[in-house]
């Protein structure tokens, strides 16, 4: 028995209601990294406290019919009202009501709120979409791909052809040779694919308030990038005077100490890209974010000639997030800004705290690379 037409609708009307929610509130979600917490394989939970959960509310009556001691036909008379610790209110409370979203309902909920633009993927690599398709009939199948109405059509014809078929008491009966089941073939259809490499500086004026900033982020990135493409791949590369990489486990939670040379985390970028994502194949995102305190000003330059001859040139988007720390912010995007310019394939974003990072997504995403 199918679902009732009108519950389906009051069903989808109610999801339109939560995406609204949702969109006005988006800024506020973006902000929430218990939110990400909540994830699950495919789903991700959010609150919504401002949606009241449909309930009874009781009436002042004076007369019921209750269950305790007494005989049967007792006349019922009203009860008292027991004694408490304060007067009943008559306010409803506030209801927090979780709604699961799908990542790909998220990605588009992100995509109308912050205008972003569909992403043209260039190329393809060996990953592949696998898709079966039914084909044709057979006489030799599994038993899952049994066809019964073909079946019964080879045994109509053979009773017809051998005078046993009696059309005033038809009963057919299939052999073996009767048998057909549907036939498929796995289609591949090669899939535009990704990759996207984060990188962190994690040096000591990296603290757990920046990191969660990254982490928050990273998620929102991810969610609208993979929304876009079917293969995506993620490398996590930490950094302080020098660059090693690691999972995303260790890449979140990792802090060391001592100075930042950012320059290591670019060749070393440079590095997996030429060995694992030829860009001729693969659409290649890297996000970098730091503090902006670097060594020094020859890092710096070196920095910058890795990028216009290495990274520059072959990736989609190169996207630098200065996140404020503590003990303020560095000169490296300011030297990014000076010495690049406005490349279309760059994008820069100041990211003084979490309420930052909703314009930062914007600043990222927003140009459809």
């Amino acid at each position: 028995m199918g679902i009732p037409l009108r519950i389906l609708s009051d069903h989808s009307r109610f999801r339109e209601i939560v995406r609204g929610r949702i969109k006005a509130n988006l800024r506020k979600f973006l902000q929430k990294g218990e939110m990400i917490g909540k994830r699950g394989q495919e789903l991700i939970s959010i609150p919504l406290p401002t949606i009241d959960i449909p309930r009874f509310r009781f009436g002042q009556n004076g007369q019921g019919v209750g269950q305790g001691e007494g005989e049967q036909g007792a006349i019922l008379s009203p009860g008292e009202i027991a004694p408490g610790g304060g007067e009943a209110g008559s306010d409803s409370a506030e209801h927090a009501l979780e709604v699961d979203l799908s990542l790909d309902e998220l990605a588009v909920i992100l995509g109308e709120e912050l205008c972003l633009p569909r992403i043209e993927p260039k190329g393809s690599d060996h990953l592949s979409n696998q898709r079966v398709k039914y084909t044709g009939i057979n006489s030799t199948g599994p038993e899952s791909l049994h066809h019964f109405r073909r079946t019964f059509r080879e045994t109509l014809k053979r009773e017809i052809a051998q005078g046993t078929y009696d059309p005033k008491h038809p009963r057919l009966i299939p052999v073996r040779e009767d048998k057909r089941y549907r036939s498929w073939k796995v289609d591949e259809s090669p899939e535009s694919s990704a990759v996207i490499v984060y990188m962190m500086d994690v040096s000591g004026s990296m603290g757990d308030e920046q990191k969660e900033i990254v982490r928050i982020e990273s998620f929102w990135l991810d969610t609208w990038l993979r929304s876009q493409y079917r293969g995506l791949e993620c490398r996590y590369v930490i950094h302080d005077a020098v660059a090693r990489e690691v999972d995303r486990e260790t890449f979140f939670h990792t802090r060391e100490s001592g100075g930042t040379m950012i320059s290591s985390a670019y060749k070393l970028a440079r590095d997996i890209l030429a060995a694992d994502y030829p860009s001729a194949n693969w659409n290649i995102y890297l996000f970098h974010f730091s503090d902006g305190d670097n060594w020094s000003a020859d890092d710096t330059r070196v920095c910058l000639e890795t990028l216009q001859n290495d990274l520059l040139p072959i990736a989609n988007l190169f996207c630098y997030g200065q996140v404020e720390s503590p003990y303020g912010s560095g000169q490296f995007v300011k030297d990014l800004r000076e010495n690049l310019g406005e490349r279309d394939n760059l994008a820069l974003s100041e990211i003084a705290d979490k309420e930052a990072v909703y314009q930062s997504i914007k600043d990222f995403l927003g140009r459809g690379r």
